[in-house]
């Protein structure tokens, strides 16, 4: 990549560079040694090209296509969805070309592993919370888990982490697809690691039936887990409060220990991104994924529309035959499902993308899976499946790119930890510790009650990549430790998003 003072180049081949600040028609700019004169006024984070391009031609960024011109543009004009549109297409074929995929080249793997203090769990996970976590079979006992949560965090203050409840409106009338979304996405929360106990709540006439979900759990510590259902007990605030205790008592002698940071399972989202998150915020993610990984630790990575367009860089780097047909599989599933209801495949960049520069889907794709960095594709995980432990590098979970049933689905397969990158800023949090970082230092200065990490100082001029990277590992393992909260933490931002596309009664 290279930077220049007001604009950036991201590969060589690249058609276009990135305006890293609202450039004025007119202006004189220096890329990569070559004067560019600009005709057209460009917002901070959108395009401009760096060379004339005809009707028709494609369109280079990030080294991949982005689409094709669809009118003459000059050297230094606007590309935008004025005169540029996506290439891609619906359902595809694949062929496994397998890249040569070395896990950690740019991170060396250090002398002494980085260590961090969690909660070892008698499964072999590790939490880096150790909390309550109340679940709701159905939203109509919403209220009463709330009043539970609140009560109980004030009467065991200090004992535990705390107690929270995720609050959902499903779990009634649901059939089929919906139903199994809800009780897969609640059984991934009820064995999640940063859970030292869970009480789960229900009503007793609801669709999803208690016997089901804990059925779907799985192997669940039953000294850690209470459950009953409200329409059998006479006060079910006072019979929650009570189950409450029980598990109080079994976290009693819970401690943190020492471990590898391979314990570690990191969630990678971005939202609400702009023109410069596949250049700072993103790729910095990258470096994370790549470092964890050459350590044996796992990240997941989701957002599967968000993978159109970049799915063939994602499926080179499959660790074999195996796990690349999984990866086919999962692309073209969500793109069938697209079809089934009836939508366009690639209605996509969302309004807030547009705005911030991002024109067509392969280049938000492109820019989004650098969250992966080059980390060898492990294990494809369909929705609510957990991550399989020790398996290490990259994970590939079914999910849709909204913001909030995408970190769900990160937490309930396994993630302990989220790092959620934006340019546009976001209050959103979810079950497990969730760190903002920034692709544009403005939004980290407006809203330092969201972020958390500016990586809008690598074009600032203010740290190197690998100064970032330093800095943000070093952030992840203090919060994982529970020597720092995430801003989310402090400012309770915790909720849940469960996928919804089946029929409801």
């Amino acid at each position: 990549m290279i930077v220049a003072a007001r604009a950036v180049k991201i590969h060589p081949a690249d058609d276009v560079a990135v305006a890293v600040q609202a450039l004025i028609a007119g202006d004189e700019l220096m890329v990569e040694g070559e004067r560019v004169v600009l005709a057209d006024d460009v917002p901070a984070g959108h395009k401009l090209a760096l060379r004339p391009l005809a009707r028709g031609q494609t369109v280079v960024k990030y080294g991949f296509p982005i689409g094709a011109a669809t009118a003459p543009i000059a050297c230094g004009a606007w590309v935008h969805s004025h005169n540029l549109k996506t290439c891609l297409e619906g359902v595809l074929e694949y062929t496994y070309e397998p890249a040569d995929v070395r896990v950690g080249a740019q991170h060396a793997a250090p002398l002494r592993a980085p260590t961090f203090m969690g909660y070892r769990r008698p499964n072999g996970r590790v939490g880096t919370r150790n909390e309550v976590w109340i679940l709701n079979t159905v939203g109509c006992v919403n209220h009463a888990a709330e009043r539970i949560a609140r009560e109980g965090a004030a009467r065991f203050q200090g004992r535990i982490d705390g107690v929270y409840t995720f609050s959902h409106p499903y779990g009634c009338g649901q059939l089929g697809d919906d139903l199994r979304n809800t009780q897969r996405a609640l059984a991934g929360l009820l064995r999640h690691p940063n859970a030292g106990g869970v009480l789960v709540l229900g009503l007793g006439c609801e669709n999803n039936q208690m016997d089901a979900l804990l059925e779907l759990a799985g192997s669940v510590d039953r000294d850690r887990l209470r459950f009953f259902n409200s329409q059998d007990v006479t006060d079910e605030v006072d019979a929650g409060l009570e189950a409450l205790g029980q598990l109080v008592a079994a976290m009693t002698g819970d401690q943190r220990e020492e471990c590898p940071a391979s314990d570690l399972i990191l969630g990678h989202k971005c939202g609400g991104s702009d023109g410069l998150s596949g250049i700072t915020a993103n790729p910095l993610a990258g470096r994370i994924a790549d470092r964890l990984t050459t350590l044996g630790g796992g990240v997941i990575l989701t957002e599967v529309p968000e993978m159109f367009g970049a799915e063939r860089a994602l499926m080179s780097r499959a660790v074999d035959e195996t796990v690349f047909q999984a990866t086919v599989a999962l692309i073209n599933d969500f793109k069938a499902y697209f079809l089934r209801h009836g939508q366009p495949i690639y209605e996509n960049p969302s309004p807030g993308n547009i705005a911030g520069g991002l024109t067509t889907l392969e280049e938000k794709s492109l820019g989004a899976i650098q969250k992966g960095g080059q980390a060898p594709v492990t294990q494809v995980l369909r929705y609510g499946e957990p991550a399989a432990t020790r398996a290490g590098g990259l994970a590939l979970l079914e999910s849709p790119g909204n913001d909030g049933v995408s970190s769900t689905a990160l937490v309930a397969s396994g993630a302990t930890l989220l790092l959620f990158t934006t340019g546009r800023g976001t209050p959103l949090g979810f079950p497990v510790p969730t760190l903002k970082v920034s692709s544009n230092t403005a939004i980290a200065a407006k809203k330092p009650h969201w972020i958390d990490f500016d990586a809008g100082a690598l074009l600032d001029g203010a740290a190197t990549m690998d100064q970032l990277a330093d800095d943000l590992f070093t952030l992840i393992l203090d919060v994982a430790s529970g020597r720092a909260l995430a801003n989310n933490e402090k400012h309770g931002y915790r909720e849940i998003a469960i996928w919804k596309e089946g029929v409801t009664l």
